[in-house]
């Protein structure tokens, strides 16, 4: 570890997104808790079992918080098993004012990255870790207000007031689209064949969702989708 390193809490869901930041953690000796979360979330089995697979990987300790209340506060899809979940065409991901738009109000969670932040923030004060390593990313951000770098910027501002210890939030990816965050995955060897990127939670992946078509064009774009296929299939 070197002298400039931040002991860090990673907020992993086992996507593309928190899987690159997290590796770029463990490669900067960063890493000292990965963290992930169960609301009722359809895939919560799945993304569990990825964040801690990558966790013990790369030897960082890890930790699963139930948050049955959250799943409480929201009636969309990605917790309401009675709703349809969405499966928009590839063509929609860049109709942020209508199609992508829908999709998004389809699956949101009242303010739960502004949670998971909170519930890091106080187990990394009270750890002595420095920074929260969040997964954000500039293509969902347009439809994802807390997926943006102003949510990044605003979040640190609450932060330096609610943290004595000034614990900031970092993110490699909050300005990249998805494509990049494929290449700079594949260019630090981020650990692939363990990420769950889809909002159901079955036995694989579904590429029929937002999450997964948006890693699926990612992979074709950046032209790893028969990499990926073959090695992981």
């Amino acid at each position: 570890m070197t002298g400039r390193s931040k002991p860090s809490i990673i907020l992993l869901s086992g996507g593309l997104d928190s899987t690159v930041n997290f590796k770029r953690s463990v490669d900067r000796g960063e890493a000292r808790l990965v963290l992930t979360f169960d609301y009722g979330q359809r895939s919560a089995r799945r993304e569990i079992a990825a964040a801690r697979a990558m966790a013990r990987r790369y030897g960082v300790p890890f930790r699963a918080m139930k948050l049955d209340w959250l799943a409480e506060a929201t009636h969309t899809a990605l917790v309401d098993r009675h709703k349809r979940l969405p499966h928009p065409h590839l063509r929609d991901l860049d109709d942020t004012r209508r199609a992508a738009a829908r999709t998004a109000r389809a699956v949101w969670v009242p303010n739960r990255n502004g949670v998971f932040i909170a519930v890091a923030a106080a187990l990394a004060e009270s750890a002595g870790c420095a920074q929260i390593v969040v997964g954000f990313n500039a293509e969902e951000a347009a439809t994802f207000p807390d997926n943006s770098h102003n949510f990044l910027a605003a979040a640190n501002r609450a932060l330096k007031l609610s943290t004595l210890a000034g614990v900031r939030l970092v993110c490699c990816t909050t300005d990249l689209a998805k494509v990049d965050i494929v290449r700079l995955g594949r260019k630090i060897q981020a650990p692939f064949d363990l990420m769950w990127s889809c909002y159901e939670g079955g036995r694989a992946m579904c590429w029929r969702c937002e999450s997964c078509l948006r890693f699926r064009r990612a992979l074709i774009a950046s032209g790893n989708w028969d990499w990926y296929t073959k090695t992981w299939k």
